[in-house]
């Protein structure tokens, strides 16, 4: 099976474990990702602040290029891309000469017919069902699910299960055999873009979701964003700062965990790269359940 995919920048550089963990569970799982031809940035956080052409034209020439290449469902592991590209895809759908104009900057005839997934979507449609049979631990540890605010804004527009209390990712993490807690940050801001221009607030906004999780029990933190896990795992130093006491809870992908789940080298995951070492260990080995068909009602004398 052949699926199309966008890296975007983050995924080739600071954030490229979590390229390798897509990668690793896809393979996995029989999946090719093919990248986009001469892909370029989608303007992620900043385009839309700076000029709204700009912020369009960029993501709508990643969608045209790919329906070039023959695409029709394009995986988007960035929680920003995916929103850039969401968000783009929606305007230009409902505004016709927009649509035109965009389509002339970029050279390219934009049609509109590409399906837009998500690094869960991608997991619940294509992985999930492959789980029991492929899975070698279960992920028994106690997680606290991070959604941000990119992978579930705007509502109206990306149409998350639940825009303040979404279940998705907990699902997932669920089937792993993980004890997904309930928790009031899940969907609060980290901080964003502002991790060099305002470090300061980053260990506030973070170090603010790092204690409740933890507070509540939490021995590892998911995520599905390079820019939350950049601000969870590298601006730790702030967040304990910030908290006044030292936090070793790990923060992984929610593909890292998957590929756990499937014994995967955590090298291959680049569970390596984090600048909170990830010491989960002691997964208790997966054992299949089994289905008694027609089972015999027992009767009771």
């Amino acid at each position: 099976m052949k699926l199309g995919f966008y890296p975007g920048c983050s995924l080739e550089g600071a954030s490229r474990e979590y390229n390798e963990s897509v990668m690793a569970i896809a393979e996995e799982m029989g999946i090719e990702l093919v990248s986009i031809p001469d892909w370029n940035c989608c303007g992620a956080t900043a385009a839309h602040n700076m000029d709204k052409e700009l912020s369009l034209s960029l993501p709508a020439r990643n969608l045209a290029l790919a329906e070039e290449a023959g695409l029709t469902e394009l995986v988007v592991p960035c929680a920003a891309c995916y929103s850039r590209f969401c968000a783009t895809q929606h305007e230009l759908m409902h505004d016709e000469n927009l649509h035109k104009k965009i389509n002339g900057i970029i050279e390219k005839e934009y049609k509109g017919n590409l399906r837009i997934l998500n690094v869960i979507q991608f997991i619940e449609e294509f992985i999930i069902d492959k789980l029991e049979d492929k899975m070698k631990f279960e992920f028994n540890k106690k997680v606290a699910c991070y959604y941000g605010c990119l992978l579930v804004r705007p509502n109206k527009v990306l149409n998350f299960d639940r825009t303040e209390d979404p279940q998705t990712m907990d699902a997932v993490m669920k089937k792993l055999g993980a004890d997904s807690i309930d928790w009031a940050f899940k969907t609060e801001c980290c901080g964003a873009g502002f991790s060099v221009s305002f470090t300061e607030a980053v260990g506030r906004l973070s170090g603010q979701i790092i204690e409740d999780a933890e507070h509540r029990g939490a021995e590892a933190m998911i995520v599905a964003c390079p820019m939350c896990h950049s601000n969870l795992d590298m601006r730790r130093p702030e967040i304990n700062k910030y908290n006044k006491k030292k936090s070793d809870m790990p923060v992984i992908y929610i593909t890292q965990a998957i590929g756990l789940a499937l014994g995967i080298d955590r090298n291959k995951l680049g569970l390596q790269r984090h600048f909170v070492p990830v010491k989960l260990k002691d997964f208790k080995p997966y054992a299949k359940k089994t289905v008694v068909e027609n089972p015999q009602k027992m009767e009771v004398e």
